[in-house]
């Protein structure tokens, strides 16, 4: 079977035989030329060497012999390029299978998230069907409530004509007469009603709110435990003898003179003995004097150069306390990004108080307050404790500065870069402007409680007095009470009230009443309780 028969029966019998024909054919080709060179060098080497006929008989066999070995060679050579193309042919079919199952794959893909995102589309419209259901029921709930509204209130005004009408007949009253009377009926049974309405939503609203209040408040306070010792402010200097006075005073008053030019406070020395008075509005003023002071006291020089170099040195050892009070209590707290300018005035607040309070400790544990009670809401702790830590800077500027130091806070604070719910607990802390985040109640809720812990503050006999008589006196100004006692150190007020003018509802009512107008009309830290008692006596003597 010659090469061409070959290749015919490979094209019929293999699969792959339209990929590899090609290839074979011109491999084909060029075994044939090379078999033709190679039958025609053997017949011209036939030629020249063999003169006789037994010689060319001898040279046919082996030309016979060589071009049987050529074509074995051929047909091995095709055999060759056949297999090739076969593999070259299956290799391709491979890939081609492949990039047809990839394709496959990224089709049915597609159909899945095509159907996914059909079945979310069914999904939606349908709670969509369910919402238009629902609101069309409402609607329809309102207009039947509606119109029952609007039926009793016919029946209502219907109802008043006839009452005004049998007045007018029963009594003989004018119309003027009548509606007195009317209108003071009607305010008697609404002042009932509202009582009974104030009463069941307040009690409503205590049993869900104070439990939980009480909890977070509790571990708020027990988680941060904050030094509870209170600075005292200093305003004396002891001396060591008296003979001392008169060199503070020196040669027709100069030393006292500059002293008090020096450091800006008023020096007294009167009788008293062993001590002399620095009397200052201005706490860090205050502090750089006494120092300065004792110091002039143990050196015993006392002249006006002196006392200048003296006050000079003592101010600037202050400035650089000042700042690391301020970067002590940012770092305690664990704030950063705090301006300078912000630091000093948080390190002067070392130096004030409210109500014996040292402000810097009441504002670090308003700070970690804020945090506890921000995470027990599900808020941000950090901005909470910035809140809280920054809340009372205010009071850290000096008198010249008008308004009240939660809008002087606020304004200092925006100068140097805090954000709005920072500023807007600074400033409103106290109600003074409405509250634009959760933080700043927050704020207000943990400064009352650093406020009225037992020990954070005091406050002299005069003001405890006088807070005591107004607890009083706004509490006997409500009809119907008859006494009131503020007991249980101002913290709690009992109201006395006549039975037979005031029911239990109203009672409650005036109870509401009276805590507003505390909280509207009185500045006092932490909470007062408003308890107001209502009795029956019945009272008979045996004779």
């Amino acid at each position: 079977m010659d090469v061409t028969t070959r290749l015919s029966s490979i094209a019929s019998t293999s699969p792959v035989a339209p990929l590899v024909v090609a290839e074979i054919s011109t491999a084909t080709f060029a075994a044939s030329v090379a078999i033709a060179a190679v039958v025609a060098g053997v017949a011209a080497f036939v030629i020249a060497k063999t003169m006789g006929k037994g010689a060319v008989a001898a040279e046919r066999e082996e030309a016979r012999r060589t071009l049987e070995r050529a074509e074995q060679e051929a047909r091995a050579e095709a055999e060759r390029i056949r297999l090739d193309g076969e593999r070259s042919a299956l290799d391709r079919k491979a890939a081609a299978e492949k990039e047809l199952e990839a394709a496959r794959h990224e089709l049915r893909e597609t159909e899945r998230r095509l159907s996914k995102r059909e079945d979310a589309l069914d999904r939606k419209e349908e709670s969509l069907g369910q919402k238009e259901q629902a609101v069309s029921r409402q609607l329809d709930s309102l207009r039947s409530k509606e119109a029952e509204t609007q039926r009793v209130r016919e029946q209502l005004e219907k109802t008043l004509v006839e009452q005004v009408e049998a007045l007018q007949r029963t009594a003989n009253m004018t119309p003027a007469q009548a509606r007195e009377l009317l209108l003071e009926r009607i305010a008697d049974d609404t002042r009932h009603e509202m009582g009974k309405v104030a009463r069941k939503i307040v009690e409503e609203a205590e049993a869900e709110a104070k439990e939980k209040a009480r909890e977070i408040t509790l571990m708020a306070v027990q988680r941060f435990a904050g030094e509870h010792v209170s600075e005292s402010t200093v305003r004396s200097v002891a001396i060591p003898s008296d003979d001392m006075k008169g060199r503070i005073i020196g040669r027709e008053g100069r030393n006292i003179r500059a002293i008090e030019k020096a450091t800006g406070v008023d020096i007294i020395v009167d009788d008293t003995p062993g001590v002399i008075i620095v009397s200052c509005f201005d706490k860090v003023r205050q502090a750089i004097a006494v120092e300065s002071l004792e110091r002039l006291i143990a050196d015993g020089r006392m002249h006006p150069s002196r006392i200048e170099e003296i006050v000079e040195k003592v101010r600037s050892e202050t400035n650089e306390r000042i700042m690391k009070y301020g970067k002590d209590a940012a770092v305690e707290v664990n704030l950063r990004g705090l301006h300078p300018k912000i630091l000093e005035a948080m390190g002067k607040l070392h130096y004030r108080t409210s109500y014996g309070q040292n402000v810097l400790r009441h504002s670090i544990e308003v700070g970690f307050l804020c945090q506890i009670i921000a995470e027990q809401l599900g808020l941000d702790g950090a901005v909470a404790r910035r809140c809280g830590f920054l809340h009372d800077i205010g009071k850290a500027m000096d008198h010249e500065m008008e308004g009240g130091h939660p809008k002087i806070g606020m304004d200092f604070a925006k100068q140097f870069g805090e954000k709005e719910p920072v500023l807007n607990a600074i400033g409103g802390h106290h109600a003074d402007i409405p509250s634009t985040s959760f933080y700043t109640p927050i704020v207000m809720a943990a400064d009352a409680v650093s406020s009225a812990r037992p020990g954070a503050r005091r406050e002299s006999m005069e003001k405890y007095v006088q807070r005591l008589n107004e607890l009083q006196d706004i509490a006997m100004g409500f009809r119907g009470v008859t006494e009131a006692y503020a007991i249980q150190a101002g913290r709690e007020v009992r109201v006395m009230i006549d039975a037979a003018k005031v029911d239990d509802d109203e009672a409650f009512l005036i109870a509401h009443q009276i805590s507003k107008k505390i909280s509207e009309e009185m500045t006092f830290p932490g909470e007062i309780r408003v308890t107001v008692l209502r009795e029956t006596r019945a009272i008979e003597y045996a004779r």
